[in-house]
């Protein structure tokens, strides 16, 4: 039976809590505040799933599979790294399992698909003209990053994308910081270094989450737990 929230699930001081407060209170018995865990990670979530897939609807599957995984084994986070480190690994290990499953590659998305979701994104403050150049830099870069080989890819998104630090993307890879380094380093020569340059704080725009997609998300994994 799944948890039923009619409203916010926690007050404004509850919300300011860390992760790992949450989840304190969650193996204490406080399931519902599970929600706050989902709505603050759903874009980081995304955006390592998507980039291992390479498909939104395989995305968001996985994605509820993970959340489902973590609310059902809250034990098993034992603070040997940050919550949401051992949340990423979780949810890379239900994408690369689903990846396999699917024993193929998934097609790149087509540049009007790119196009139409980078729009629906976009501020309306800013110029037709810029919009459009954003657009077409992001798509860019997406495409570049998409890619690369699926190994590359995690790495990019996790440190360049996410911007966790180096430590943080061997813990969820569950590999050295060494072969990360290398890694990353190697990605980066695949997708061009100016491409990077010209898209300066952009990048943190990638990938995006709207809050219909978190809202979706949240309500089918709450329908499952």
């Amino acid at each position: 039976m799944g948890i039923n929230t009619g409203g916010p699930v926690a007050n404004l001081e509850t919300q300011s809590r860390t992760d790992e407060e949450v989840v304190a209170r969650v193996l204490a018995g406080e399931r519902a505040l599970f929600e706050i865990l989902m709505r603050r990670h759903n874009q980081r979530i995304y955006r390592i799933v998507r980039g291992i897939l390479r498909d939104d609807g395989e995305a968001e599957d996985v994605m509820q599979d993970a959340y489902v995984r973590a609310y059902q084994h809250p034990g098993q986070f034992e603070g040997r790294s940050t919550f949401v480190t051992w949340l990423s690994r979780i949810a890379m290990h239900e994408a690369f399992a689903r990846a396999r499953k699917l024993s193929r590659q998934m097609s790149l998305d087509s540049e009007s698909e790119w196009s139409a979701a980078m729009n629906s994104q976009s501020p309306a403050t800013k110029s037709p003209e810029t919009m459009v150049a954003n657009n077409e830099l992001r798509s860019s870069l997406e495409a570049a990053i998409l890619s690369l080989p699926q190994k590359y890819r995690s790495v990019v998104i996790l440190r360049d994308v996410e911007e966790m630090t180096t430590t943080e993307v061997a813990s969820a890879l569950e590999i050295s910081e060494d072969l990360v380094k290398v890694q990353l380093h190697r990605a980066r020569a695949l997708v061009r270094k100016a491409l990077f340059r010209q898209s300066g704080q952009s990048i943190r725009e990638l990938f995006g989450f709207p809050a219909t997609r978190c809202d979706r998300v949240v309500a089918a994994v709450l329908s499952r737990i």
